[in-house]
């Protein structure tokens, strides 16, 4: 199949076009659709590959750059699939659709399609854990960072704004590595760098308990301790994790917390390999692997049973102060 037959009409019925210029207000994902058309401006060798999800929302970027969008329908499979193609012929293929559907029901293709055959692309979800929850369980996945991570040669960014969204798809569009990038219904009031590094966002005493949040949990975070003597980073780059910096805060005797919005632990051999030749008392906060949820509910209803809200976090972090 050519991939000019592949190329996406906009249903007549779909969203007004992106701005040119979005307005701050909008969430990640509405901000990662009202990007893609300067993206594709600035990066002639990028491509948008979608299994439906989403192609209603690019009219403008569709209409401008024929032929660089493509819609596979709902074949999530060989949406990876045509990006691993993609990739071989030198294009950079911009991957999108629900984080089940792209991690998890493609998961063969995305080791086999682009791992193993050592390419490129740039993988942008959105629905992230349990974003999608009045949808019921298809939609929901807590465990795609974890998987993305078990596959060699990727990285992992889980941004906490839109601006921030914005600027990795920016940055991430132009290179050629294997880069996933997890967008999220749950944002924080402001951005902060997307370096990949470890910020120090609350100082403290010195060898007060460090807690981590990553990505959308560090407002969070900062509501949960407000009051603890505790110190608090975050990141946008939970895989590869910044190691160098998790050791000069955690200092020669770690106690600290990780709060991840996604499967519980899933830091936790990074923070083990970090901190190896320390005795380290390390709390993994996050969306319980041995819990499942069976009501719909809202997201807020879903964080607040997995102890993911602010009361959640911190009954889980003030362990670290008995």
């Amino acid at each position: 199949m050519s991939t000019a037959a592949l190329t996406t009409n906009a249903p007549t019925n779909a969203p007004t076009n992106a701005p040119a210029n979005p307005p701050a207000s909008l969430d990640m994902r509405e901000r990662f659709y009202a990007e893609l058309d300067p993206v594709l401006d600035a990066h002639p060798a990028a491509d948008v590959v979608l299994a439906v999800i989403g192609a209603g929302y690019m009219q403008r970027a569709i209409a401008r750059h024929p032929g660089r969008v493509f819609d596979i329908g709902i074949r999530e499979q060989a949406l990876v699939g045509v990006a691993g193609g993609l990739a071989l012929a030198g294009r950079r293929p911009i991957v999108h659709t629900f984080a089940p559907f792209l991690v998890e029901r493609a998961y063969e293709q995305v080791k086999l399609d682009l791992g193993h055959q050592d390419v490129g692309a740039l993988l942008v979800s959105a629905g992230a854990s349990y974003d999608l929850s009045s949808a019921g369980r298809t939609h929901q996945t807590a465990a795609d960072v974890a998987l993305i991570s078990a596959l060699p040669g990727w990285t992992v960014h889980v941004p906490g704004h839109a601006d921030e969204a914005s600027e990795l798809l920016h940055r991430e569009a132009g290179g050629t590595g294997r880069v996933y990038v997890r967008l999220s219904g749950q944002r924080n009031s402001r951005p902060h760098p997307v370096d990949g590094r470890l910020h120090l966002l609350r100082d403290g005493a010195a060898g007060a308990p460090l807690v981590v949040a990553v990505g959308p949990m560090l407002d969070t975070v900062l509501e949960a301790t407000a009051g603890l003597a505790v110190r608090v980073a975050w990141t946008a780059t939970p895989h590869p994790l910044d190691a160098g910096g998790l050791r000069a805060l955690a200092g020669p005797a770690p106690v600290l917390a990780v709060v991840e919005p996604y499967l519980e632990g899933t830091s936790a051999a990074a923070v083990a390999a970090a901190l190896s030749d320390r005795p380290a008392r390390v709390l993994h906060v996050g969306v319980p692997g041995e819990t499942e949820l069976r009501r719909y509910g809202s997201p807020r209803d879903h964080a607040a049973a997995h102890g993911l809200d602010a009361a959640g976090v911190r009954r889980r972090v003030a362990t670290l102060l008995t």
